[in-house]
């Protein structure tokens, strides 16, 4: 091992030291699914307040859904780097915001695949992830095929806990309830 390597791990085992002393703990990821709803602005301003006043970090999951394009293989495959664009560009945005809130960059994760298969997956690869939150929509149509899912069916099998939030609240008010 080199000096520079053991003087790096000094450091990391100080700046931990200092987190735990100050109650922090910087390991601890309150993970948010990423899509357009309204709920999960919500959704990630409780996150970030909840991250914020527990010395806790952000994560962000963008899970892009497979495309049933298969005619192709180039177009599919081009089809395919244009949805992964897009989801970083969503994910830097937020990222930016969560920064502003919390003074942390937020850990990022894009996946493909079918979203609660890939939420499970994360879960289980990535200990850090204490906490799932979701927000509830608030249509006719329900709560929102993910939130539906995990509180519903898997809601006693699940790894870690879930907080819904119902997504008609304003930003002050979940800043008032965290």
């Amino acid at each position: 091992m080199s000096g520079t390597d053991t003087q790096t791990e000094v450091a990391s085992e100080k700046i931990s030291s200092a987190s735990k002393a100050a109650g922090k703990d910087d390991h601890r990821l309150f993970l948010v699914v990423v899509d357009a709803s309204e709920e999960m602005k919500v959704a990630l301003r409780f996150a970030c307040q909840r991250a914020k006043n527990t010395g806790g970090r952000v994560a962000l999951l963008y899970v892009m859904e497979p495309a049933d394009f298969q005619h192709w293989m180039a177009v599919g495959e081009k089809m395919r780097e244009e949805r992964r664009e897009e989801a970083e560009r969503i994910l830097h945005e937020l990222a930016s915001d969560v920064n502003d809130i919390t003074g942390a960059m937020p850990v990022l994760y894009v996946r493909e695949g079918k979203p609660v298969d890939e939420l499970e997956k994360l879960i289980q690869e990535e200990p850090n992830i204490r906490i799932l939150v979701l927000g509830a929509g608030t249509s006719k149509k329900g709560p929102g095929p993910l939130v539906a899912s995990l509180a519903g069916k898997f809601s006693g099998q699940f790894p870690i806990p879930i907080t819904v939030v119902p997504g008609n609240l304003t930003l002050e008010q979940v800043d008032a309830l965290t």
